[in-house]
């Protein structure tokens, strides 16, 4: 879990939000300028978004800063606490695991069928491709803090 930092999923995060703040600016000054505006750039928004969004949970993921019920988690005593954190970590872990390979599954068959974008005409599987890879990061991330936890408690 420590050894690949979480600013790389930050850093993402970051990265895909200046994007979408650069696109939307450029698409409101045309839209002002001309009456007309770029339809491709929805399409990358929603990518944007999408792989925002993913590297922001994996971000969290790794700090253990998912939503939980407090009520539960901060009632009980250290053992149970770290035992709720195991299973709401491999929980995670599981739900990211499914996701990736359901992910992988859309990106294969769009492989298949040739899908192309609507705006751009470009094969649909360049913006899906890091769908099922950020929810493997996730569900790595959610794994290794359930280690931690784990670890912990033996020791």
């Amino acid at each position: 879990m420590k050894r690949i930092p979480v600013a790389l999923e930050e850093g993402i995060a970051v990265a895909c939000m200046a994007l979408l703040v650069v696109i939307t600016l450029l698409n409101v000054v045309t839209r002002y300028l001309t009456d007309q505006s770029f339809a491709w750039t929805e399409e990358i928004s929603i990518f944007l978004m999408v792989v925002m969004t993913l590297a922001g949970a994996g971000a969290a993921a790794a700090r253990d800063r998912h939503i939980r019920i407090e009520y539960f988690y901060d009632g009980g005593s250290a053992a149970r606490r770290r035992q709720l954190k195991i299973v709401a970590a491999c929980t995670a872990g599981l739900l990211f695991l499914v996701l990736a390979v359901l992910f992988a599954r859309m990106v294969a068959d769009e492989i298949r069928y040739a899908e192309t974008s609507m705006g751009l005409g470009i094969p649909r599987w360049w913006f899906t491709i890091f769908s099922p890879l950020l929810c493997l990061a996730i569900a790595l991330r959610s794994f290794g803090v359930a280690w931690a936890a784990a670890k912990d408690a033996a020791e």
